[in-house]
């Protein structure tokens, strides 16, 4: 809800001058970001990957205002990376898949998709799915819905990644949009930030608990999960990508009096 206009699903709980009922696009581009506010110079707050659902609640000028369908995260993405919603069959798998003209890998690159993208596969050429615009190799995709039990694995596939505030891709990404991407792939929903996810995922531990792989450790305003026993797998603004390092070092830089802030464990 914003101050003028409401989903009209919260009717019965707000009041707002005016009330609408969303309309479902798909993200088009390979990814945009989403913004705090109509315009490019906004603080991207999140990420909207190809192939995801986005509810259109107000549109004005070049910019939709509305929630990610897979999070129900707020923000203004531009209209033009908007589109008619797909029903996706694959996700990007890896840090990035390339879309072939041909089902050759000598053919041009046509387009370039980040970890997270979702295409709709049309049917199978050889080692190629054919997608609307061209073919990517089946090792670069996964079924939709097929699940994967390390979701520390899956993060580590993006070890060397850039930092991106906003941003939940290969292309860039934040500390708990690596949380969220890396779960996603296990079947498992996760909220958007790390004050969120702090709250919601798994169970607590308590303090001065002996930790092990795929703990998730809070700080504040960040989060990684654990490789083992001792390194933090993260994305983090200090090397400016995702990286695996001791946790004792993440916590040797952090100011005084502020170290970690939760433990958390999925069952």
């Amino acid at each position: 809800m914003r101050k003028d206009i409401a989903d009209v699903a919260l009717a019965d709980r707000v009041f707002a001058p005016h009330y609408a009922r969303p309309l479902v696009h798909g993200c088009t581009a390979a990814a945009t970001p989403m913004r705090a506010g109509p315009n490019h110079g906004a603080t991207a707050v999140s990420e909207l990957l190809k192939g995801e659902g986005f509810a259109v609640v107000d549109s004005s000028g070049e910019w939709a205002w509305g929630y990610s369908l897979h999070d129900g995260y707020v923000g203004y993405v531009a209209i033009d990376a908007l589109g008619l919603a797909l029903k996706p069959t694959h996700i990007i798998s890896q840090p990035a898949a390339l879309i072939f003209a041909a089902p050759d890998i000598k053919s041009p690159v046509v387009e370039w998709l980040p970890m997270g993208a979702r295409i709709a596969a049309t049917g199978e050429d050889g080692r190629f799915l054919a997608v609307a615009n061209g073919f990517v190799h089946q090792r670069h995709v996964a079924p939709l819905g097929e699940t994967v039990a390390d979701y520390v694995e899956v993060a580590a596939r993006l070890t060397g990644t850039p930092y991106r505030w906003g941003g939940r891709s290969g292309d860039g990404i934040d500390c708990s949009g690596l949380v969220q991407l890396a779960l996603a792939f296990a079947g498992i929903a996760a909220p958007r930030d790390s004050d969120q996810q702090a709250a919601t995922l798994g169970e607590a531990l308590a303090e001065g608990s002996a930790l092990r792989r795929g703990d998730f450790v809070f700080l504040p305003g960040h989060v990684g999960m654990m490789a083992d026993d001792t390194h933090l797998l993260h994305a983090n603004a200090h090397w400016m990508r995702v990286v695996t390092e001791p946790l004792q070092d993440v916590l040797a830089r952090q100011p005084e009096g502020k170290g970690i802030t939760a433990l958390r464990r999925l069952g």
